[in-house]
């Protein structure tokens, strides 16, 4: 059904027009008339008319005046002009309106056929128009929460590859590398600190997660994570990497509203924290920051800065190169990691002199500490005594430029085993499985068998192993096994059924069957052919 607003001054052309469309749409469209500019705007805003035939010359306000005031609550409407005036100055006021056509009195009645039929089509087309966005907008709102949990957890738990983070980025629309975290926290009721009932908070928030989401939706452009035992993670975007005082306490105060919001709507008790702004890949630090705020304070909102639970570094500290030079170890990226150390040394031979305890102290803390690293993410093998003599190499060093090119080496070997380490323990497994196969393929030796004997698990073992050699398990222990059969068979000395026995086959047909499937002939044939 199809809403049709006439408004002229003459009881003729309204009743002309009524006419010529119940004639021919006459179970499509409902009709509304009216004759003064006045009561045309009245009656669009109760009727809303999907279209309307507007004369421009009515008593009070003029058609063009009332298309401007109507498009107001209703922008959607297709507006038709109808005028015995052919006057310039209206066709092109209509044009600038977005009035679908312009139809000169008198009228017939295929002109407005015509223009009818174009309107309904163009309605219809906006109907279709919004229904698929409905559609889409559904669909979204049940894969959009899918999509942001997801995002929250890949920062917060660093499970990503880059090209993971530009994706989420492009699907939620986030334009920016920085943002803060609030960690929301819910409870029956707040004592000091610490949230009454947190499980039991936790179930009912997840039965309210939708109210939650709305009212985050409509205070913040931020990305949702799910509940996580009685907490939610809230990612903020944001386009620079400090939030300046005014900004911080605004913050604040829209926080301390929202809480009193969910409350209001979920009867639940709700604690937010707000961490500082970072990078991306250090949202859980943020996430860590916002709930320790909440852990040292007892409003129902605490801000890491309004807090003493960080370090602060004095201004002249280079923060962000200690930062890119940990990033670059812990990415085993070589030789800018060797860069960023030798800048970092230098700034401290910049600024202290040569005899500074403290300059040799930030040696030994930072080497240490990348070794740690090392020792933690690169698979290494930890020995206690190994670096005793780290100390007296530093104390007795003549003068701080000495303990220099030290301090590169030792981040360059330590990024190094970021990289090898793992890649070498992993190459030493494989070599002992492969040794414990060689003195062990006569046996019925099996996948699980050398898995336990490496102390790791079947799946892990198989895909390591064939990574390693490039042959699944069967596959090497069977070209093994069929070797050993070509040696056995060419010395002539064996019967078939010892050398079956001898390979770790019980079965001398199944044996005669896997040496022709790998080397296209049957043992007998291959013994025979290595007498000629």
């Amino acid at each position: 059904m199809y809403r049709i607003m006439l408004a002229d001054d003459e009881g003729i052309v309204l009743d002309s027009l009524k006419m010529i469309i119940n004639r021919n749409f006459d179970k499509e469209c409902q009709i509304e008339t009216a004759k003064t500019g006045r009561d045309v705007i009245e009656l669009a805003e109760r009727f809303c008319p999907d279209i309307a035939f507007m004369d421009i010359q009515m008593p009070g306000i003029n058609g063009i005046e009332a298309i401007r005031e109507i498009k107001k609550s209703n922008p959607l409407a297709e507006f038709i002009i109808l005028s015995a005036y052919d006057k310039f100055d209206y066709a092109k006021e209509a044009i600038n309106l977005g009035v679908l056509e312009y139809v000169n009195k008198p009228f017939s009645t295929k002109s407005i056929m015509e223009v009818l039929t174009k309107a309904l089509k163009t309605v219809e087309a906006k109907r279709k128009k919004r229904s698929d966005e409905l559609k889409i907008k559904e669909k979204m709102e049940t894969v959009t929460p899918i999509i942001e949990n997801g995002f929250i957890y890949a920062m917060m738990f660093q499970e990503f590859f880059i090209e993971d983070v530009e994706n989420y980025q492009q699907l939620l629309g986030i334009q920016t590398d920085y943002g803060c975290m609030l960690a929301l926290v819910v409870g029956d009721d707040q004592q000091g600190s610490y949230m009454t009932n947190a499980v039991g908070a936790g179930v009912r928030t997840q039965m309210n997660y939708r109210k939650v989401r709305e009212l985050l939706k409509e205070t913040f452009s931020c990305v949702i994570g799910s509940v996580i035992s009685n907490k939610i993670p809230v990612f903020l975007p944001m386009n620079k990497q400090k939030m300046d005082y005014e900004e911080r306490i605004e913050m604040i105060d829209i926080c301390r509203a929202l809480t009193r919001k969910l409350r209001k709507v979920t009867d639940i008790t709700f604690r937010i924290g707000i961490g500082s702004i970072q990078k991306l890949k250090k949202t859980m630090d943020s996430y860590e920051e916002a709930l320790k705020a909440l852990a040292n304070s007892t409003g129902s909102v605490a801000h890491v800065d309004d807090l003493p639970i960080q370090c602060c570094y004095d201004a002249e500290y280079p923060v962000e190169l200690e930062r890119e030079l940990f990033e670059s170890l812990k990415s085993g990226k070589s030789a800018e990691c060797e860069r960023a150390a030798e800048r970092y040394f230098d700034w401290m031979l910049e600024n202290y002199d040569e005899k500074n305890t403290s300059v040799r102290l930030k040696t030994l803390e930072f080497v240490l500490y990348a070794e740690h690293i090392a020792y933690m993410e690169g698979g290494m093998v930890y020995h206690f005594s190994e670096r005793e003599h780290y100390l007296p190499l530093v104390i007795n060093a003549e003068n701080n430029s000495d303990l220099k090119l030290w301090f590169m080496e030792r981040f360059k070997e330590s990024c190094r085993n970021m990289v090898t380490k793992k890649g070498e323990r992993e190459n030493e497994l494989v070599a002992r499985a492969q040794t414990y196969i060689q003195e062990n393929y006569h046996k019925d030796l099996s996948l699980d068998e050398v898995s336990r004997q490496m102390d790791l698990s079947p799946y892990y073992f198989s895909k390591l192993f064939k990574e390693e050699t490039g042959s699944n398990f069967v596959e090497y222990i069977t070209n093994l096994r069929i070797c050993k059969a070509k040696e056995l068979l060419a010395s002539d000395k064996s019967s078939m059924k010892e050398i079956c026995a001898a390979i770790g086959y019980s079965d001398p047909n199944y044996f005669s069957r896997i040496f022709k499937k790998n080397t296209g002939v049957t043992p007998t044939e291959y013994r025979e052919s290595e007498r000629i």
